[in-house]
């Protein structure tokens, strides 16, 4: 596997582990001192540094106890997507925009479906966008995040 890939493979493993809710998971896939800041783009102002969150501990205690856990029948989906992978020797970095969605099924009806009922039933809406911009470091063969950047596109609050 190229090592653009392996960095995409990392990315994609950071969304489900988010969307699982699984910070164990999660940890092993920074570096122990890393660091992720959070931040909000302000438009031309720049941004503003909203939380950062230190080591693999602090980051997988935030993943799976400062998120809100899924309603019933809920789940979110981190989507990412136009990856700008640079590469050099055991440093990478990706800038990825993303999208995470909010999904709820509907409770089927104690008497069924009405009839006439097709496709998917319940809600799919937006719920957060931004970008996410990664570096990794690779040590004894292994990609890991040492830093990453969280920068919303809307005002995001804790």
């Amino acid at each position: 596997m190229s090592t653009e890939n392996e960095i995409r493979q990392i990315v994609s493993r950071y969304t489900r582990a988010a969307d699982q809710r699984d910070g164990e998971t999660l940890a092993k896939l920074y570096e122990d001192d890393a660091v992720v800041e959070i931040h909000y783009h302000r438009g031309p102002d720049g941004t503003e540094l909203l939380g950062t969150l230190s080591g693999g501990a602090q980051i997988a205690a935030a993943m799976s106890t400062a998120m809100a856990p899924h309603p019933p029948l809920g789940w979110s989906h981190h989507t990412t997507y136009d990856h700008l992978v640079s590469v050099d020797g055991d440093e990478a970095g990706i800038d990825t925009q993303f999208i995470t969605f909010d999904v709820v099924g509907a409770k089927k009806p104690e008497g069924g479906w009405p009839d006439g009922t097709f496709g998917a039933q319940g809600t799919i809406k937006p719920i957060e966008s931004g970008y996410y911009r990664f570096t990794f470091r690779r040590t004894d063969g292994v990609w890991r995040i040492r830093h990453q950047d969280v920068i919303h596109d809307i005002p995001y609050v804790f």
